[in-house]
């Protein structure tokens, strides 16, 4: 989890911690793109809503959170990252959040804790990633990797020491890598992808819900290979060389990218979700109307892809959220 818990919009987030969000905040207009009611900046809701959870999501919620205040100064947005996991657990489900923003999708257990709380965790799917696989820039011997590859990377089972011990061809060095830690959503959806289950994984790795974090530690070894959001590198193509992926032997490698995502061809493409508590949605109408704002937001192409560095969402898919929403006013 991020040392620095809480995000307030009051003034400014450090870059670290806004990743690419921080210039698609000042580009882009909000004028006439919400459904929330009076002029720019005198908006008529207040209140607080605190948000949780993945830090995937949250240059997204950054970014909705600073164009929502334009219009609704007078509400607050609490945002910690936290990790998917770890926002469920230690923040959504004992009631503490309102949202909690996930880079997977909610577990059974996860579902029913919910309920044993009194709520339903409402699932919003608003945007889709290509899981990065990073490595050095001075890297010569990686020009691509297979789902097979990567597993003998990272298995837990007669861990690899030496790029080597993967592939006779390559170099007799040792392998350093980084990734999300264990409280975090892209955690479980890697492990779960390329090992078979998630949590899975050789227990030797630097693990962080810092991207900028897995990046300098990849550029700080010839021999380091790292697994990161798509929009962390888009925003940041220098520092790393993405790696070319393929599923199976007998496939193409397909670099990763927003195209690559949202057509499903990236092995690695994965949709994005923020959930809400059906109880909290029922109750307040400034958290109502932000939910609004946030599914409008990320059908916004300029924002999402562009600015960001996501797919943005379909209007079928906005539609269908805001169906879903109205099931719980």
């Amino acid at each position: 989890m991020s040392d620095d818990r809480f995000g307030r919009f009051t003034g400014g987030v450090s870059r670290r911690n806004f990743i690419a969000a921080a210039g698609a905040v000042g580009a882009v207009s909000v004028a006439g793109c919400s459904e929330t009611e009076g002029d720019e900046g005198e908006g008529d809701l207040s209140g607080n809503i605190r948000i949780s959870g993945s830090s995937t999501v949250y240059p997204v919620a950054t970014a909705v959170g600073e164009l929502f205040k334009e219009e609704q100064p007078e509400v607050t947005i609490d945002l910690s990252k936290d990790g998917s996991s770890g926002g469920f657990e230690n923040v959504f489900i004992p009631g503490d959040a309102d949202i909690n923003n996930a880079s997977r999708a909610i577990k059974e257990e996860e579902i029913q804790a919910c309920q044993d709380n009194g709520f339903e965790p409402v699932e919003f799917e608003v945007a889709k990633d290509a899981l990065t696989v990073v490595v050095n820039n001075d890297n010569e011997f990686i020009d691509s990797l297979t789902y097979d590859e990567l597993e003998a990377i990272w298995t837990p089972d007669d861990t690899p020491e030496t790029w080597a011990d993967v592939n006779a061809d390559w170099p007799d060095e040792e392998i350093e890598l980084f990734g999300p830690a264990s409280t975090s959503g892209t955690f479980d959806y890697f492990t779960e992808t390329i090992l078979g289950e998630a949590g899975r994984i050789r227990s030797d790795f630097t693990g962080t819900e810092e991207d900028d974090q897995i990046a300098e530690g990849v550029q700080g070894n010839e021999f380091a290979l790292g697994y990161l959001p798509f929009a962390y590198y888009m925003n940041n193509p220098d520092e790393t060389v993405a790696v070319p992926l393929a599923a199976t032997e007998s496939e193409d490698p397909v670099e990763p990218s927003l195209d690559a995502a949202s057509t499903g061809e990236y092995a690695l493409a994965r949709p994005l979700f923020f959930y809400a508590n059906s109880e909290k949605v029922a109750e307040k109408e400034h958290l109502q109307e932000f939910i609004r704002f946030y599914i409008d937001k990320t059908t916004d192409k300029k924002l999402m892809a562009e600015r960001i560095g996501y797919v943005q969402s379909s209007e079928d898919r906005a539609t269908e959220n805001i169906e879903k929403l109205e099931e719980y006013l």
